[in-house]
């Protein structure tokens, strides 16, 4: 199975290239980090900038600048930490989650006739992958605490 992981590995890249594409081909004008940062936000709750920054892999600047324009289009807001009234908290807005809402919509439309098209068969076996990616996904989604990448 080792070696099969380097190939499985370029494979799943191909397929979640391939996804994200189809998935941001309409992105309203919004880039996928500031998208990802907003649905951090829904599933994780609030959080201070530099938790966002290094969950996210930006650096501290770069999320300065999009949260700047998230609260200024009024997606994401900024309140005064409870725990240490320094700091500031950030917090998905309804007109955040609402946006989020639309868009998962929109990639679910554009996936949903896809999916028909395929057999019985393919259709249970992503059902049964579904487990493995979201665990997957759950591993990518964890920051690292050694990388910054600016983006």
């Amino acid at each position: 199975m080792n070696g099969e992981r380097p190939e499985l590995a370029e494979q799943l890249d191909d397929v979640v290239l391939a996804l994200l594409r189809t998935a941001a081909a309409d992105r309203a004008g919004m880039s996928l980090t500031a998208a990802s940062a907003l649905a951090r936000l829904q599933r994780s709750g609030p959080a201070r900038l530099t938790e966002l920054a290094a969950a996210e892999g930006i650096t501290q600047p770069s999320m300065t600048t999009l949260v700047g324009r998230l609260v200024t289009q009024g997606l994401v807001e900024r309140a005064s930490d409870p725990r240490d009234g320094r700091a500031v908290v950030l917090s998905l807005t309804p007109a955040g989650a609402e946006l989020l809402a639309r868009r998962r919509a929109a990639r679910t439309d554009r996936l949903a006739p896809l999916l028909a098209d395929l057999s019985p068969d393919d259709l249970r076996a992503i059902a049964e992958a579904m487990p493995a990616l979201t665990r997957l996904a759950g591993a990518l989604r964890r920051p690292s605490a050694h990388v910054e990448v600016a983006r």
